[in-house]
Protein backbone atom coordinates (compact mmCIF):
# COMPACT_ATOMS: atom_id res chain seq x y z
CA UNK A 1 0.00 0.00 0.00
CA UNK A 2 1.56 3.42 -1.05
CA UNK A 3 1.31 6.36 0.56
CA UNK A 4 -0.14 7.98 -2.95
CA UNK A 5 -2.51 5.70 -3.28
CA UNK A 6 -3.58 7.03 0.54
CA UNK A 7 -3.64 10.60 -0.81
CA UNK A 8 -5.66 9.33 -3.65
CA UNK A 9 -8.52 7.75 -1.45
CA UNK A 10 -8.72 10.63 1.17
CA UNK A 11 -8.93 13.42 -1.96
CA UNK A 12 -11.90 11.53 -3.51
CA UNK A 13 -13.70 11.18 -0.14
CA UNK A 14 -13.18 14.85 0.57
CA UNK A 15 -14.42 15.75 -2.66
CA UNK A 16 -17.00 13.07 -2.92
CA UNK A 17 -16.82 13.03 -6.71
CA UNK A 18 -14.13 10.76 -8.56
CA UNK A 19 -14.11 13.41 -11.44
CA UNK A 20 -13.63 16.68 -9.41
CA UNK A 21 -10.69 14.43 -7.26
CA UNK A 22 -9.09 13.59 -10.59
CA UNK A 23 -8.81 16.78 -11.59
CA UNK A 24 -7.31 18.42 -8.14
CA UNK A 25 -5.09 15.04 -8.30
CA UNK A 26 -3.77 15.77 -11.89
CA UNK A 27 -4.54 11.99 -13.00
CA UNK A 28 -7.44 10.86 -15.39
CA UNK A 29 -10.62 9.87 -14.00
CA UNK A 30 -9.80 6.32 -15.21
CA UNK A 31 -6.49 5.93 -13.54
CA UNK A 32 -7.97 7.13 -10.27
CA UNK A 33 -11.02 4.84 -10.28
CA UNK A 34 -8.48 2.04 -11.00
CA UNK A 35 -6.46 3.05 -8.31
CA UNK A 36 -9.23 2.73 -5.70
CA UNK A 37 -10.52 -0.18 -6.79
CA UNK A 38 -6.99 -2.22 -6.54
CA UNK A 39 -6.74 -0.24 -2.66
CA UNK A 40 -10.31 -1.81 -1.78
CA UNK A 41 -8.81 -5.50 -3.96
CA UNK A 42 -5.65 -5.29 -1.54
CA UNK A 43 -7.70 -4.65 1.77
CA UNK A 44 -10.27 -7.39 0.63
CA UNK A 45 -13.09 -4.82 1.67
CA UNK A 46 -15.35 -2.16 -0.08
CA UNK A 47 -14.96 1.19 0.89
CA UNK A 48 -17.07 3.23 -0.97
CA UNK A 49 -20.23 2.74 -2.21
CA UNK A 50 -20.12 4.58 -5.50
CA UNK A 51 -23.37 6.48 -7.14
CA UNK A 52 -24.16 8.38 -10.31
CA UNK A 53 -22.57 11.62 -9.24
CA UNK A 54 -21.19 11.17 -5.54
CA UNK A 55 -19.32 8.56 -3.51
CA UNK A 56 -20.17 6.96 -0.16
CA UNK A 57 -18.31 5.55 2.54
CA UNK A 58 -19.17 2.18 4.09
CA UNK A 59 -18.51 1.59 7.94
CA UNK A 60 -14.91 -0.25 6.94
CA UNK A 61 -13.96 3.23 4.53
CA UNK A 62 -15.09 5.17 7.84
CA UNK A 63 -12.53 3.52 9.55
CA UNK A 64 -10.06 2.84 7.02
CA UNK A 65 -10.35 7.02 6.39
CA UNK A 66 -9.45 7.54 10.25
CA UNK A 67 -6.45 5.53 9.87
CA UNK A 68 -5.63 6.91 6.42
CA UNK A 69 -5.45 10.36 7.71
CA UNK A 70 -3.38 9.45 10.79
CA UNK A 71 -0.96 7.57 8.71
CA UNK A 72 -0.43 10.50 5.95
CA UNK A 73 -0.58 12.84 9.12
CA UNK A 74 2.68 11.08 10.42
CA UNK A 75 4.27 11.07 7.02
CA UNK A 76 3.86 14.81 6.71
CA UNK A 77 5.07 15.37 9.97
CA UNK A 78 8.55 13.31 9.15
CA UNK A 79 8.86 15.45 5.92
CA UNK A 80 8.84 18.54 7.32
CA UNK A 81 11.13 17.17 10.16
CA UNK A 82 13.82 16.60 7.89
CA UNK A 83 12.99 19.35 5.31
CA UNK A 84 12.97 21.87 9.01
CA UNK A 85 17.07 20.59 9.11
CA UNK A 86 18.00 22.33 6.38
CA UNK A 87 17.22 26.03 7.83
CA UNK A 88 18.53 27.00 11.45
CA UNK A 89 15.02 26.15 13.68
CA UNK A 90 11.96 25.54 11.74
CA UNK A 91 9.79 22.67 11.40
CA UNK A 92 5.88 21.76 13.22
CA UNK A 93 5.40 21.55 16.32
CA UNK A 94 1.90 19.76 17.31
CA UNK A 95 -0.08 20.55 20.11
CA UNK A 96 -3.51 19.70 21.68
CA UNK A 97 -5.24 21.53 24.18
CA UNK A 98 -8.54 20.69 26.39
CA UNK A 99 -10.77 23.86 27.13
CA UNK A 100 -8.93 25.25 30.52
CA UNK A 101 -7.45 28.81 31.63
CA UNK A 102 -4.55 26.90 31.23
CA UNK A 103 -4.72 28.13 27.05
CA UNK A 104 -4.03 31.40 28.03
CA UNK A 105 -0.63 30.36 28.96
CA UNK A 106 0.21 28.30 26.58
CA UNK A 107 -0.83 31.03 23.92
CA UNK A 108 2.13 33.39 25.80
CA UNK A 109 4.67 30.26 25.61
CA UNK A 110 4.26 30.08 21.96
CA UNK A 111 4.27 33.85 20.97
CA UNK A 112 7.63 34.07 23.07
CA UNK A 113 9.01 30.82 21.43
CA UNK A 114 7.96 31.82 17.80
CA UNK A 115 10.03 35.43 18.93
CA UNK A 116 13.00 33.69 19.13
CA UNK A 117 12.52 31.01 16.26
CA UNK A 118 10.04 32.58 13.12
CA UNK A 119 10.40 29.65 11.07
CA UNK A 120 8.84 27.46 13.25
CA UNK A 121 5.09 26.36 12.69
CA UNK A 122 2.65 25.42 15.21
CA UNK A 123 -0.50 23.21 15.08
CA UNK A 124 -3.01 23.75 17.32
CA UNK A 125 -5.82 20.82 17.65
CA UNK A 126 -8.89 21.71 19.98
CA UNK A 127 -9.01 17.94 21.73
CA UNK A 128 -10.73 15.89 24.42
CA UNK A 129 -7.27 15.25 27.14
CA UNK A 130 -8.66 11.34 26.24
CA UNK A 131 -7.92 11.98 23.12
CA UNK A 132 -4.82 14.07 23.56
CA UNK A 133 -2.91 11.76 25.22
CA UNK A 134 -4.03 9.07 22.28
CA UNK A 135 -2.55 10.88 19.50
CA UNK A 136 0.42 12.05 21.72
CA UNK A 137 0.99 7.88 21.78
CA UNK A 138 0.78 7.46 18.24
CA UNK A 139 2.97 10.67 17.43
CA UNK A 140 0.70 12.77 15.72
CA UNK A 141 1.25 15.28 18.77
CA UNK A 142 4.11 16.37 20.29
CA UNK A 143 2.45 17.93 23.60
CA UNK A 144 -0.67 18.19 25.15
CA UNK A 145 -2.81 20.90 27.29
CA UNK A 146 -4.47 19.10 29.88
CA UNK A 147 -5.88 18.68 33.37
CA UNK A 148 -4.26 17.10 36.41
CA UNK A 149 -3.92 14.11 37.09
CA UNK A 150 -0.97 12.87 35.22
CA UNK A 151 0.28 9.38 34.96
CA UNK A 152 4.45 10.37 36.05
CA UNK A 153 5.20 6.64 34.66
CA UNK A 154 4.25 7.72 31.00
CA UNK A 155 4.74 11.48 31.02
CA UNK A 156 6.60 14.46 32.03
CA UNK A 157 5.13 17.55 32.22
CA UNK A 158 5.22 21.25 33.17
CA UNK A 159 2.15 22.53 36.31
CA UNK A 160 0.95 25.57 35.12
CA UNK A 161 0.92 28.30 38.15
CA UNK A 162 -2.90 29.50 37.60
CA UNK A 163 -5.84 27.84 39.71
CA UNK A 164 -8.84 26.23 37.64
CA UNK A 165 -11.91 26.14 39.86
CA UNK A 166 -15.12 24.11 39.45
CA UNK A 167 -18.34 25.78 39.28
CA UNK A 168 -21.67 25.80 37.25
CA UNK A 169 -22.35 27.39 34.18
CA UNK A 170 -26.00 28.68 33.92
CA UNK A 171 -28.74 31.23 32.48
CA UNK A 172 -28.52 34.18 34.02
CA UNK A 173 -32.15 33.51 35.06
CA UNK A 174 -31.68 30.13 36.67
CA UNK A 175 -32.63 30.43 40.35
CA UNK A 176 -29.40 29.55 41.39
CA UNK A 177 -28.29 32.79 39.42
CA UNK A 178 -29.66 34.66 42.09
CA UNK A 179 -28.24 33.31 45.04
CA UNK A 180 -25.22 35.23 46.19
CA UNK A 181 -22.97 32.04 47.27
CA UNK A 182 -23.94 29.17 45.66
CA UNK A 183 -23.11 25.82 47.88
CA UNK A 184 -22.49 22.14 46.23
CA UNK A 185 -25.76 20.95 48.32
CA UNK A 186 -27.84 23.32 46.39
CA UNK A 187 -26.40 21.58 43.28
CA UNK A 188 -28.66 18.48 44.22
CA UNK A 189 -32.00 20.21 43.47
CA UNK A 190 -31.35 20.88 39.62
CA UNK A 191 -30.33 19.37 36.38
CA UNK A 192 -27.12 18.91 36.04
CA UNK A 193 -24.53 18.20 33.46
CA UNK A 194 -21.28 16.71 34.23
CA UNK A 195 -18.11 15.59 32.18
CA UNK A 196 -18.18 12.39 30.91
CA UNK A 197 -14.08 11.64 31.47
CA UNK A 198 -13.57 9.50 34.63
CA UNK A 199 -11.27 11.18 36.16
CA UNK A 200 -12.80 14.60 36.26
CA UNK A 201 -16.27 13.13 37.13
CA UNK A 202 -14.87 11.16 40.07
CA UNK A 203 -13.16 14.41 41.13
CA UNK A 204 -16.74 16.61 40.88
CA UNK A 205 -18.70 13.91 42.59
CA UNK A 206 -16.38 13.57 45.31
CA UNK A 207 -16.60 17.25 45.50
CA UNK A 208 -20.29 17.14 45.89
CA UNK A 209 -20.54 14.41 48.32
CA UNK A 210 -22.77 12.45 46.51
CA UNK A 211 -23.66 9.07 44.88
CA UNK A 212 -24.37 10.17 40.90
CA UNK A 213 -27.51 8.10 41.47
CA UNK A 214 -28.87 10.77 44.33
CA UNK A 215 -28.28 13.53 41.16
CA UNK A 216 -30.15 14.87 38.63
CA UNK A 217 -27.89 14.19 35.30
CA UNK A 218 -29.22 14.63 32.04
CA UNK A 219 -26.05 15.30 29.36
CA UNK A 220 -22.63 13.97 29.97
CA UNK A 221 -20.23 16.34 28.03
CA UNK A 222 -16.57 15.58 26.85
CA UNK A 223 -16.51 19.37 25.47
CA UNK A 224 -18.47 22.09 27.26
CA UNK A 225 -18.58 24.32 24.12
CA UNK A 226 -21.21 20.58 23.08
CA UNK A 227 -23.86 22.01 26.48
CA UNK A 228 -22.75 25.31 26.33
CA UNK A 229 -25.86 25.80 24.17
CA UNK A 230 -28.16 23.22 25.90
CA UNK A 231 -27.35 25.82 29.28
CA UNK A 232 -28.33 28.65 26.84
CA UNK A 233 -31.78 27.08 26.28
CA UNK A 234 -32.39 26.69 30.16
CA UNK A 235 -32.19 22.72 30.17
CA UNK A 236 -29.84 22.98 33.47
CA UNK A 237 -26.70 24.10 34.02
CA UNK A 238 -23.02 22.71 33.49
CA UNK A 239 -20.73 21.40 36.42
CA UNK A 240 -17.39 22.76 34.90
CA UNK A 241 -14.10 24.81 35.41
CA UNK A 242 -14.12 28.55 34.86
CA UNK A 243 -10.99 28.61 32.44
CA UNK A 244 -13.32 26.61 29.59
CA UNK A 245 -13.48 29.35 26.84
CA UNK A 246 -17.36 28.32 26.34
CA UNK A 247 -17.87 30.49 28.98
CA UNK A 248 -18.64 33.19 26.70
CA UNK A 249 -20.47 31.90 24.61
CA UNK A 250 -23.97 34.07 25.08
CA UNK A 251 -24.84 36.75 26.86
CA UNK A 252 -27.58 35.31 28.82
CA UNK A 253 -24.86 32.75 30.31
CA UNK A 254 -23.03 32.79 32.92
CA UNK A 255 -20.41 31.04 35.20
CA UNK A 256 -20.31 30.93 39.09
CA UNK A 257 -18.17 29.36 41.48
CA UNK A 258 -19.53 26.44 43.95
CA UNK A 259 -18.27 26.45 47.37
CA UNK A 260 -16.30 24.61 49.39
CA UNK A 261 -13.79 26.16 46.86
CA UNK A 262 -12.32 23.27 45.13
CA UNK A 263 -9.24 23.59 42.01
CA UNK A 264 -6.88 22.07 39.97
CA UNK A 265 -4.43 23.13 37.37
CA UNK A 266 -3.41 22.51 33.61
CA UNK A 267 -0.39 20.60 32.65
CA UNK A 268 1.58 20.78 29.41
CA UNK A 269 2.51 17.14 28.48
CA UNK A 270 4.44 15.01 26.70
CA UNK A 271 5.39 11.36 25.94
CA UNK A 272 8.60 10.00 28.33
CA UNK A 273 11.43 9.17 26.48
CA UNK A 274 10.64 10.13 23.22
CA UNK A 275 12.92 11.80 20.63
CA UNK A 276 11.47 14.98 19.30
CA UNK A 277 12.00 16.70 16.01
CA UNK A 278 14.40 19.76 16.64
CA UNK A 279 11.90 22.43 16.98
CA UNK A 280 10.22 20.39 19.95
CA UNK A 281 12.67 20.10 21.31
CA UNK A 282 13.74 23.50 22.09
CA UNK A 283 10.33 24.27 23.19
CA UNK A 284 10.29 21.59 25.94
CA UNK A 285 13.57 22.91 26.54
CA UNK A 286 12.32 26.61 26.90
CA UNK A 287 9.15 26.00 28.91
CA UNK A 288 11.22 23.90 31.15
CA UNK A 289 14.21 26.54 31.83
CA UNK A 290 12.52 30.05 31.04
CA UNK A 291 9.81 31.29 34.05
CA UNK A 292 7.65 33.14 32.03
CA UNK A 293 4.98 35.33 33.29
CA UNK A 294 1.76 33.42 33.40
Amino acid sequence: MELRVLRYFLTAVDEGNITRAADILHITQPTLSRQLIELEKELGTTLLIRGKRSLTLTDDGMLFKQQAEEIVELADKAERTFIGKKDTVSGVIALGATESVGSRVLSKYICKFIEKYPKVQFDLYSETADSIKDKIEKGLLDLGLLLEPVDNNKYEFLRLSQKETWGVLLRKDHPLAEKETIYVEDLKSYRLFLPKREGARNEVLNWIGCEESHLNVSVNYNLLSNVAILVDEGLGCAVCLDGALSIHYSPDILFKPVFPEHTTRSVLLWKKNHLFQPAASLFIQMINTQKWEN
